[in-house]
């Protein structure tokens, strides 16, 4: 059966656009990557007064030229696959919304009295950088360590809140008020900013018990930075130590469906033939 042009023309864009395994997929993504990269560096230069003040005109002209593109990319995901509405509220959906945006609003809202909104609004451009993620694929094995060590430090922050409420409570007792420890929440805020190895120095104890219980928390809390860190890095190797089922980054034209067995020629979602 002879495929309709419609439908043949939706497949084409569809492995352009979502599938990095093929020579123009990866064209457009290597495209799409340099132009999120300098939107976000146009974004930081504009934040700058004097080039702001100096090159308005050229800011204002680029930016609008990479709305525009990222409007196209957007309108062309929806329409290249057969269930947008999966697009639009993924979490990539999202940030492609918020990417373009703010340019449109700011533009249709501006006026002295929304100046603020609006300079708020074209700050959120700098989420722009969150559209990189869906490039680094690494970091979905980062994400899964993550995830997995949710338990484990949930239990640990509970027991550094205990930690902290314990600690400060002794210093207010401590120290007292007429050494800056106010009450119960201002000690435990000191002992959450010595035990994270802040220091601020707005309030600092006098007494020698103080600075005794003080010296205590500073060196617990060079023991208490590591172990968030050694969870992770464990939950992460035992990730990398697990060997991966090969898989390919074919996405399915019907369902928006990604990680399919390596070989695969229907989905394992909804059963659809892939694209070749």
């Amino acid at each position: 059966m002879v495929e309709p042009a419609q439908s043949s023309w939706r497949n084409k864009l569809h492995e352009i656009i979502y599938e990095a395994d093929t020579p123009t997929g990866k064209l457009f993504d290597i495209v799409l990557l340099f132009v999120i990269l300098f939107s976000i560096t146009l974004v930081m230069l504009e934040s700058i007064g004097s080039l702001n003040e100096r090159y308005y005109w050229e800011f204002y002209t680029a930016e609008w030229i990479i709305t525009i593109l990222f409007t196209i990319e957007y309108i062309l995901r929806i329409v290249s696959i057969k269930k947008p509405f999966k697009y639009i509220f993924s979490f990539y959906g999202v940030v492609d919304l918020l990417s373009t945006l703010p340019t449109y609003i700011a533009f249709i809202g501006g006026g002295h009295n929304l100046l603020f909104a609006v300079r708020a609004l074209r700050l959120l451009r700098v989420f722009r950088i969150l559209k990189i993620t869906r490039y680094i694929g690494e970091s979905n094995k980062l994400i899964k360590a993550l995830r997995d060590s949710r338990p484990k430090i949930l239990i640990f922050l509970y027991a550094v809140v205990i930690l902290c409420v314990i600690m400060g409570t002794i210093m207010y007792l401590v120290e007292g008020p007429e050494n800056g420890f106010t009450s119960i929440p201002i000690g435990i805020y000191w002992c959450i900013v010595t035990l994270t190895t802040v220091g601020f120095g707005d309030i600092h104890p006098i007494t020698p018990l103080g600075q005794f219980i003080a010296s205590i928390i500073m060196i617990t809390g060079y023991g208490i930075i590591a172990v968030p860190t050694g969870i992770v890095s464990a939950e992460f190797s035992r990730s990398m130590d697990n060997k991966p089922v090969p898989i390919n980054t074919q996405m399915c034209p019907h369902c928006n469906e990604s990680k399919h067995l390596d070989g695969a020629e229907f989905c394992h979602n909804c059963g659809n033939k892939l694209n070749e």
